[in-house]
């Protein structure tokens, strides 16, 4: 057995059968291959940012370690194939200083660019789909592989194809952006909105975003987590308009079929959950919408708190959470909400 502490951001003691570094496309059909010969489950990993594990997983954790990045463009557009095991934020980072523009909206967001497409990472008004070419993947069974357009991908809220059909079998082997030249900023939320579209650049927006997430977000080094735990629900209008007789100040985001997002942390806030702590976890005393590991906390500790969350803001609004992270149980992937329900 060995310690997969260090490769995933919630820093949980947890045990792996055999953990494999994989550098290339055949390393990781090697992997795959092992496994199955073995009869053991398999899990695919990135920085494991978005990881809550449960128990001491039975099989093979294989860590995406493939790199590099090729930039192409023509007269319109900027065209990168970013292998799947580059640090997401340090090539948001690299494309603002090359004068790459459109991805500095998704600063600071924790985890690999093969993991990007899974979540359908976003913030700050600008999604991951909003910038997808195409991903590549890879055939575990017949060893090809082959490209999905950003349409294949279904992408929804932190949600796409690979949560489903291609879910098992398939590893994200490299991602394909396409990045407008001529370059419009997104400045539709929280301090972003207090920028002229004008003049403001995309490295004011990459600085000011990182400010915002750095004063927020919980170094996992200091305590371990997994950023937004939870999604920010959506209601229908009457819902919503039923909430908002009592909450004025509510936060609210109108979506295109006439329901509302809400969002997540104001509403554990609104129930007074900061610091509320469980075991070895708690609730984030600047952001109640990450939930920590205070030092020693186990996944049942992460997941009895969630839990309690989901319970009170339910009694509260009711509203019901559902989990962002990923939970991993012995064998693989569980349903998150069937184990907070």
């Amino acid at each position: 057995m060995q310690n997969l502490q260090p490769f995933h951001t919630f820093h949980i003691s947890v045990q792996a059968h055999e953990i494999i570094d994989a550098h290339s496309v055949a390393q990781l059909q090697e992997a795959w291959d092992h496994a199955k010969a073995m009869n053991l489950p398999i899990l695919f990993l990135g920085q494991g940012s978005n990881m809550l594990f449960l128990a001491d997983f039975s099989g093979i954790v294989v860590l995406n370690r493939l790199m590099g990045i090729t930039h192409k463009q023509d007269t319109d557009f900027h065209y990168l194939h970013v292998n799947g095991g580059e640090n997401w934020h340090h090539l948001v980072e690299w494309s603002v200083n090359e004068g790459i523009y459109g991805l500095e909206n998704l600063a600071l967001i924790p985890g690999c660019a093969g993991s990007a497409p899974i979540q359908n990472i976003g913030a700050y008004g600008v999604e991951f789909k909003d910038i997808c070419h195409y991903v590549e993947v890879l055939n575990l069974s017949t060893h090809e592989i082959f490209r999905l357009t950003a349409e294949e991908c279904e992408f929804g809220y932190r949600d796409s194809i690979f949560k489903h059909h291609y879910q098992s079998g398939y590893v994200i082997t490299a991602i394909g952006l396409k990045l407008n030249k001529n370059w419009q900023p997104v400045l539709k939320y929280g301090s972003l909105t207090e920028f002229d579209s004008l003049k403001v650049t995309a490295k004011q927006i990459f600085d000011e975003i990182c400010q915002i997430r750095q004063s927020k977000l919980p170094n996992p080094d200091e305590f371990g987590n997994a950023g937004s735990f939870f999604k920010n629900p959506v209601v229908s209008a009457e819902h919503f308009a039923e909430i908002k007789k009592h909450h004025e100040n509510l936060p609210h985001f109108p979506q295109p079929d006439g329901s509302v997002k809400l969002a997540a942390g104001w509403l554990i806030d609104q129930c007074q959950l900061k610091g509320y702590q469980i075991g070895g976890a708690a609730v984030h005393e600047k952001q109640a919408l990450v939930l920590i590991n205070k030092g020693g906390a186990t996944g049942e500790d992460v997941a009895n708190l969630a839990r309690h969350v989901r319970h009170t803001v339910e009694s509260k609004f009711g509203v019901f959470l559902q989990p962002e992270v990923r939970f991993i149980g012995a064998e693989g992937e569980v349903d998150s909400v069937s184990v907070i329900r």
